[in-house]
């Protein structure tokens, strides 16, 4: 009997090992065939069969000519900035809803995430003629002020779960030794919750990194981005799919980068909580 069970232990175990490589197979395939486009011929791109024949470095060659790098500095300067300050007014945002009471503040902690539920086009035109009124088309500091928008509601919501459950206890007691509030929250609060900070960062970086309807509606060449710069491939002589899954693959590796850097952070800020002694 005891053998038995091992045998569909590890039957089961072996089951489940293939059904999560076919599904990881299933998952990066597309990654895989545009990492192939990318590398190949117009010719070679049409035939299915010539999955990495033929490979040129072409494709990248076109892009950089064409000055990508000018926009990977746009998409950069704009995640980054948007994402710090999401995070520092985010932060103080959710501090006051977790560690304040007052009249209506679910209601009001719930129009803050409220915010988030708006789609980028059902927005788009105000900010549009707002950006045009102000001066501030095509420039990077209203992209950011746009992206700081969508972000705040999110890391405020984000924020405020993970300080939550940082006990009152060890915040008062910062302050029975001394501490003003801002001192407490900067020196008990702040080291505490900086897994939740930085797991909440990442999705905000992801989020202006990949966004394309504002940098598409409210940028035309000074403040594009790299998701912007997709469409430039769609041209009446055909869609250039080489260049644009150059540009894809490109795109990705930044944030993939990223990402690993600091998984370890990003899984004690999403299980941070969890578990409580």
């Amino acid at each position: 009997m005891h053998s038995k069970r091992q045998a569909k232990r590890a039957a089961g175990k072996t089951g489940v090992l293939i059904l999560l490589i076919v599904f990881a197979i299933v998952e990066i395939f597309p990654f895989l065939w545009m990492l192939s486009v990318s590398f190949r011929t117009r010719v070679g791109i049409y035939d299915p069969g010539n999955l990495f024949g033929n490979l040129t470095l072409g494709n990248y060659q076109e892009i950089f000519d064409s000055g990508i790098l000018k926009l990977f500095l746009n998409s950069f300067i704009v995640a980054i900035f948007s994402t710090l300050i999401s995070l520092v007014l985010g932060t103080l945002a959710a501090y006051g809803f977790a560690r304040f009471n007052w009249k209506k503040r679910e209601s009001r902690a719930f129009w803050v995430l409220s915010q988030r539920f708006l789609p980028a086009m059902a927005v788009i035109i105000p900010y549009y003629l707002m950006g045009a009124v102000a001066g501030l088309l095509d420039t990077r500091i209203w992209l950011i002020i746009c992206y700081i928008g969508f972000n705040l509601p999110f890391a405020t919501w984000m924020m405020r779960g993970f300080i939550e459950d940082v006990p009152r206890e060890l915040e008062e007691s910062a302050m029975v030794d001394g501490c003003s509030r801002l001192a407490a929250l900067r020196k008990v609060i702040f080291p505490l919750v900086l897994p939740g900070m930085v797991a909440t960062a990442i999705f905000c970086v992801i989020n202006c990194w990949n966004e394309f309807v504002f940098a598409n509606f409210l940028t035309t060449i000074s403040a594009k981005t790299v998701p912007v710069s997709v469409m430039t491939y769609l041209t009446v002589a055909g869609v250039k799919w080489g260049e644009m899954a150059a540009t894809g693959i490109l795109a990705v590796l930044p944030v993939m980068i990223f990402a690993i850097a600091v998984q370890k952070y990003m899984i004690r800020g999403l299980t941070f909580g969890s578990v409580k002694g």
